[in-house]
């Protein structure tokens, strides 16, 4: 089993900035695993924003890029979502989820509130 905890969100105003972490642990695979964050907006589903793979890059949903940036430190078995240039249509619960071995699993979100 793994176990993913988000931390980092909370409320700020447009144009600030937010950084969120996502903590693995458990049965951690050392192969390939694919990390990423998706956010829910209130009343909408779930969608993916930024992702990362190891060893094989990035990639982000078009209304985020250039403002958020996704990175991993496998050391810590962590990964984080630096956003920047934050809008109000970005709040909603951030969530982040890992693949390992076509297993996929979710942490339980961290919500995130930008004002107008």
């Amino acid at each position: 089993q793994v176990q993913l905890v988000e931390s980092g969100g909370g409320l700020v105003q447009a144009g600030g900035s937010l950084r969120l972490s996502c903590a693995a642990s458990g049965s951690i695979s050392s192969g390939i695993n694919i990390m990423a964050w998706y956010h829910q907006a209130p009343g909408k589903q779930r969608e993916a924003v930024a992702a990362i793979a190891g060893g094989l890059g990035t990639n982000y949903a078009d209304s985020v890029k250039g403002r958020f940036a996704i990175s991993s430190d496998n050391d810590k078995n962590t990964m984080y979502l630096q956003m920047n240039n934050l809008k109000p249509e970005d709040t909603g619960v951030y969530f982040c989820t890992l693949v390992q071995r076509g297993n996929r699993y979710w942490g339980q979100g961290t919500q995130v509130t930008v004002s107008s």
